[in-house]
């Protein structure tokens, strides 16, 4: 059984950092292209992150780049999202997603994690 597992959200003031992390447990860890993406209040889901499975290259939002690192530790099963400088617009609810089959808004995955909120205040 696939486990997808969010953790790290919260309150943060604008400029400040959090990082989240995710725990998806259940196959080969290491074969999943992981990602993350958002849905901020009243819109739709978006891509944020994603990081490939074979050779760890990245992409980003351009929203979210300079800011925003995303890394994987496949011994730990485990994504992260470390988030800097982090903007009032920043504010949604943060999902991970393991098994991206196209990053394309709103996005497309095999297994979704129940988020994790993260709101940051002026």
């Amino acid at each position: 059984q696939v486990q997808v597992e969010e953790s790290g959200g919260g309150l943060v003031q604008a400029g400040g950092s959090l990082r989240l992390s995710c725990v998806a447990s259940g196959g080969p860890f290491s074969s999943y292209t992981m990602g993350w993406f958002r849905r901020p209040p009243g819109k739709d889901r978006e891509f944020v992150a994603q990081i490939r499975a074979n050779n760890g290259v990245t992409m980003y939002a351009d929203s979210v780049k300079g800011r925003f690192t995303i890394s994987r530790d496949n011994a730990k099963s485990s994504v992260y999202l470390q988030m800097n400088s982090l903007k009032p617009d920043d504010t949604a609810r943060y999902y991970c997603a393991r098994g991206i089959r196209d990053p394309t808004n709103p996005g497309r995955a095999d297994y979704w994690g129940q988020g994790t909120q993260v709101t940051v205040s002026s």
